[in-house]
């Protein structure tokens, strides 16, 4: 339904979607991973932009720019070395001109934008984030801020797929926790294991399951009410893509990609 392009800057490829073609974004590729993303990778989407990132702890918390200061201000200082990014997963703009940026491996990237504020949220969906709603959080957020779900359009990135993703039955079973109140472990990954196009597959190995965490955040959002023509899902897979992306289970070594979204101005 959605498209997905490879736009290059000064010989470096990103990704971009059309559903969010009126926003400056990307999902940019490891080719980028040195570049700071509150600085330079923001210039590459707009030159007149501020940029924003975090220090990511896999938890479910999203935060605004102004709360990142609030924040900084607030956190235990290591003798006289002050932090330098606040601790979260998810961020969301405030204003126009706002870059938030996450940065993944094998995690999920989900960008989200509003049509009618402009507003926009960048937020680090892995699965304990998934398994934390983090993406319902971030969509509550930007509803307390005036959005409403009608308006929001969503891009998940590439991350790794389910088809190459092992993990036990105790994460699968917290993961599937966030959409079924299943509380026995072969009744949980039964459910989960029939749907349509299903977030848990089959592994030869006892006592694990394949996990598409991708799939799962698309099932939260979709019992919060968000219809399948405003998510899209990017045709790439981190673990199976390595002339492109960083993957810390293929490659057991912690580099990222960036992906971020500017804030807008709109005619509403």
């Amino acid at each position: 339904m959605y498209s997905w392009h490879w736009q290059n800057w000064q010989g470096l490829p990103y990704l971009t979607c059309s559903l969010l073609e009126d926003w400056p974004h990307g999902f940019f590729t490891q080719k980028f991973w040195s570049r700071p993303p509150e600085t330079e990778l923001t210039k590459v989407l707009h030159e007149g932009a501020s940029g924003y990132r975090l220090k990511q702890v896999h938890g479910n918390t999203v935060l605004t720019p102004g709360e990142i200061s609030t924040q900084l201000q607030h956190l235990p200082q290591d003798g006289e070395e002050k932090s330098t990014w606040a601790l979260a997963d998810g961020l969301m703009s405030e204003q126009p001109l706002q870059a938030v940026w996450v940065a993944s491996a094998d995690c999920t990237p989900v960008l989200i934008a509003d049509s009618h504020t402009g507003n926009v949220a960048a937020v680090h969906a892995g699965w304990r984030g998934t398994a934390a709603k983090i993406v319902p959080q971030a969509i509550y957020r930007l509803l307390t801020n005036g959005s409403k779900l009608v308006d929001l359009r969503i891009a998940m990135g590439p991350a790794i797929a389910g088809e190459v993703y092992q993990v036990s039955n105790q994460t699968a079973l917290k993961v599937g926790a966030s959409i079924f109140a299943y509380e026995e472990e072969e009744a949980m990954i039964h459910a989960l294991q029939v749907l349509k196009e299903p977030p848990v597959l089959h592994d030869e190995q006892p006592g694990h399951v394949r996990l598409d965490v991708r799939r799962i955040n698309y099932l939260q959002m979709e019992m919060m009410g968000i219809s399948g023509e405003q998510i899209a899902n990017a045709p790439y897979c981190t673990y199976q893509t390595p002339e492109h992306f960083f993957s810390y289970r293929r490659d057991n070594f912690k580099k990222v990609q960036w992906s971020g979204i500017v804030s807008i101005v709109t005619n509403n």
